[in-house]
């Protein structure tokens, strides 16, 4: 069983608090989806919002075309004079989603119109885009609440459209109200009275349910589904595209034409775009999802993968971690000493197990990058486990409208080094101090710090410790590292220094 997916991250996702994609943003976008995700369909805006729309419009239309892909854009078009139409047109659209009243309510209070003088109009709209060479997909917009409390309209209404030209009939839970055994119960009532015509089923996640009902839709005969990438959309979202996929596939057994191994990849491209952060816990593209936390899993994981599921990470092209923390056990940390090539003895690893459990119970998160820099901090018995470089000293002055001045001592090897430098802010100030020693006086490159976050640690309280996590880039790899202290500044000291001990470890082992 082949399920068409049409995504609409760029229309209805568009719909999101504080969400607007510029015009080569929603280029690329489309562009990924189409060619390297491989969804069936994109939904890229609706007809009349703004100029600004309709050069994005037409700017993907003529990619589109370009490529031979213009039967895949598809844009939201109204019942209004065949202005909609025009604009499409005038865009190089082929393909209008028309909307239409799904419920009597909505029919009779909204447009003020009897179920027969609405039929007529949307009856003179698909005909006149059939005409002009436009394919028209139909919206019956509440059509969930029509199923629930006015049935014989939307019958009424497919009785007076099923013939019209419509290419597909498109089924929105446009409140998000139904439930999985709803959906089932109205989408093969659905099918069995016009099984020859392809019904979409568009899900909106206000009670959490988009996926669910997404799958129930599927298995009650809908040919596509639509879905937004990271589950954005107007209130609570609409069904997540890497959710979908994976649910479709594994607990549906359909075939999409999805390449999974990109859904991450574009997960981040939308997530940068949007300003809307990736929830750590979204299923398939959050940070967290694959990472073992529990010993007794990574434990099982050597034992015939018994915590595994269909879920395996390589699949989206991920890798799976194991975290360590206080619940993480020698298991996981015999995972992670594996991944870095490192063998200790039983003794060893057990104190550095009753380290890192000290440093969970204090709520310090560890990394895996962290993990050389605990064995060296506890296995302190030779000269290798020293730090290659101390802090001596670093003073930092700030004043009103002037710029922070840092000065810093470091000790590296056994020498002594010292810089100043200003910045735009405490840290920044001393990193620029940092950068000077190793630049002017080392003649060695120095990491790039991509990213700077500063919270509360788990349990924690805006009064007590404060947790710096930093990201750098060294020669294309990140390392993270991260720091703890009731300073936010001595935080990201610490931090810093965890990571040029890191690499200089790693340059003494190499070398």
């Amino acid at each position: 069983m082949r399920v068409e997916i049409m995504d609409t991250t760029l229309r209805d996702g568009e719909q999101t608090t504080g969400v607007s994609f510029l015009t080569h943003e929603k280029l690329l976008i489309a562009r990924t989806l189409l060619m390297e995700l491989k969804v069936d369909r994109v939904e890229v805006a609706s007809a009349r919002v703004s100029a600004g729309e309709k050069a994005s419009v037409t700017d993907i239309c003529a990619w589109a075309a370009h490529h031979d892909m213009l039967d895949r854009i598809e844009v939201l078009g109204f019942v209004d004079g065949g202005a909609s139409l025009q604009w499409i047109l005038d865009c190089g659209g082929r393909t209008m989603n028309l909307l239409c009243k799904g419920s009597y309510r909505h029919c009779t209070q909204q447009l003020k119109k009897t179920p027969e003088q609405h039929f007529a109009d949307v009856r003179q709209a698909v005909a006149a885009a059939v005409a002009a060479g436009v394919a028209v997909n139909l919206y019956l917009e509440d059509w969930s609440n029509g199923m629930k409390d006015s049935p014989d309209y939307v019958f009424n209404l497919m009785e007076a459209l099923c013939d019209s030209g419509v290419k597909r009939f498109m089924l929105p839970d446009t409140l998000g109200v139904l439930s999985p055994c709803q959906v089932s119960d109205f989408i093969k009532k659905m099918v069995a009275a016009y099984p020859e015509l392809h019904f979409d089923f568009h899900a909106h996640n206000d009670y959490d349910l988009a996926a669910a009902n997404t799958l129930a839709a599927v298995k009650a005969g809908a040919k596509g589904v639509h879905t937004c990438v990271n589950g954005l959309g107007e209130r609570a979202g609409n069904a997540p595209l890497a959710s979908v996929q994976a649910i479709l596939k594994d607990l549906a057994g359909v075939e999409t034409g999805i390449d999974e191994g990109r859904l991450h990849q574009v997960s981040c491209m939308v997530a940068s775009y949007s300003g809307v952060p990736i929830p750590p816990n979204r299923p398939v593209v959050g940070e967290y999802v694959f990472t073992q936390v529990a010993g007794v899993h990574a434990d099982g994981d050597k034992k015939d993968n018994l915590y595994f599921n269909s879920l395996m990470p390589e699949r989206f092209g991920r890798k799976r971690e194991y975290a360590l923390g206080k619940n993480s056990g020698k298991a996981n940390i015999l995972k992670n000493l594996e991944n870095l090539g490192l063998e200790l003895t039983p003794e060893q690893t057990r104190r550095v197990t009753e380290r890192i459990i000290e440093l969970g119970d204090k709520k310090e998160v560890v990394t895996a990058e962290d993990l050389p820099y605990i064995v060296s901090d506890v296995l302190k018995h030779d000269s290798e486990a020293e730090d290659r470089v101390k802090l001596l000293s670093y003073m930092v002055t700030t004043a009103y409208g002037l710029k922070p001045i840092a000065s810093v001592k470091l000790e590296i090897d056994g020498a002594t080094y010292e810089g100043q430098a200003s910045g735009d802010g405490q840290y920044d100030a001393f990193v620029r101090a940092v950068r000077h020693i190793y630049k002017d006086n080392m003649h060695s490159a120095f990491p790039w710090l991509t990213d700077y976050v500063v919270s509360i640690p788990p349990g924690g309280r805006t009064d007590a410790l404060v947790q710096t996590t930093i990201s750098w880039d060294w020669n294309g790899r990140i390392i993270h590292t991260r720091g703890l202290d009731a300073d936010q500044v001595e935080a990201a000291i610490k931090a810093t220094l965890k990571m040029l001990n890191i690499l200089a470890s790693e340059q003494k082992e190499n070398n």
